[in-house]
């Protein structure tokens, strides 16, 4: 309210407190030694700040490099109602302040407070590190801290596509096969970070998939499991996300679809087994007719910790009739976890 109305209402405005990264950073390590340059403005041309903040870069061991959006309304922001853009290039001198930073030569850690997905893929294999927070409210600024000094070990993932290059055609994750990199075309569309990306201060590995039973009636549920084991030496949630695909259907279908996740907490050497209960209803789609439908025939199934890190792969048969399907379909697929019997680990 203070950011978007504000400047109406400057009487009704105050807001709860909010810190800065820099003051929640200075919190967080009290030890260190912190300097500040502001570098440039959100989203005016004035340059005469990036020779500063290249100052301060050569002279620090690591630079933290918070950009982003302003929020507002109807022009009065970056990011917000009203507040659209015709390139996802950073909004202001940010692009350019940013590949200052990098051609410091001191190791950068990219802060992105947005309220969008912008592109950084020229400068992305040049970065240390990139902390993608959106725009996180009054608490982000003490939550992004934790996460630098790595007090708390991430684990959000992107609910959308980070684009590679700022003239991306901004789109979903839910392509066709020849929506993505194909001989016909002389542009790559491959996002810079795909849709569900997330690393975090550990490691998972993923093994021993089920799938029972194998040919599920059109109007049946299948279940779906497997091994996730945390092999790093730090406690981490792993967030095992399962997709589907349709190869053969009436209709054009996405190569593949986000159909059940699950955040599962792990201590280092840690293994559980992660069991998704997927209903018929959730490979509905729009047929020709159009009437959505639960079209019998081979599904994929796949399932990792990304939409493109996908180490486990399968299928199942439906069975049956073609069923239409209303408003009152099964719109989740629940899932369990338990800890993995002892006995040698599947390979």
């Amino acid at each position: 309210m203070p950011r978007h109305l504000g400047d109406r209402y400057p009487e009704a405005a105050a807001g709860p407190a909010s810190a800065t990264v820099l003051a929640a950073l200075r919190a967080e390590l009290p030890d260190a030694e912190i300097s500040y340059a502001a570098g440039c403005a959100v989203r005016d041309s004035e340059r005469s700040g990036l020779a500063h903040a290249a100052a301060h870069a050569r002279e620090a061991d690591v630079v933290v490099a918070v950009l982003g959006d302003e929020a507002g309304q109807f022009g009065r922001g970056t990011s917000g109602e009203g507040c659209d853009v015709d390139s996802l290039r950073l909004p202001g001198m940010q692009d350019d302040l940013l590949r200052v930073l990098v051609s410091s030569g001191t190791p950068v850690v990219l802060v992105l407070v947005t309220g969008r997905p912008y592109a950084i893929g020229h400068v992305a294999g040049q970065l240390a590190a990139v902390v993608q927070a959106f725009f996180p409210g009054e608490e982000g600024g003490g939550a992004i801290a934790g996460v630098l000094s790595g007090r708390v070990v991430p684990s959000g993932r992107l609910p959308a596509e980070l684009p590679a290059s700022a003239g991306a055609q901004p789109s979903s994750y839910l392509r066709s096969r020849l929506a993505g990199r194909h001989p016909g075309s002389s542009v790559d569309p491959a996002p810079l970070f795909a849709f569900g990306h997330g690393l975090s201060y550990t490691h998972f590995a993923y093994t021993d998939l089920a799938i029972e039973p194998r040919i599920v009636g059109t109007d049946g549920t299948a279940e779906i499991s497997c091994l996730v084991r945390n092999t790093g030496d730090r406690a981490g949630d792993e967030v095992v996300q399962l997709y589907l695909s349709d190869p053969v259907a009436q209709v054009v279908r996405p190569e593949r679809w986000l159909a059940g996740f699950a955040r599962v907490p792990l201590e280092p050497g840690e293994e559980r087994r992660v069991t998704f209960r997927l209903h018929a209803d959730r490979t509905a789609f729009t047929g020709r007719a159009g009437t959505r439908i639960v079209e019998p025939g081979e599904i994929g199934v796949a399932v990792g910790g990304a939409s493109d890190r996908l180490p486990l792969r399968g299928s199942f048969t439906l069975a049956g009739p073609e069923r239409a399907v209303g408003p009152d379909r099964v719109l989740d697929t629940p899932s369990t976890s338990c800890p993995s019997p002892p006995g040698p680990r599947p390979a």
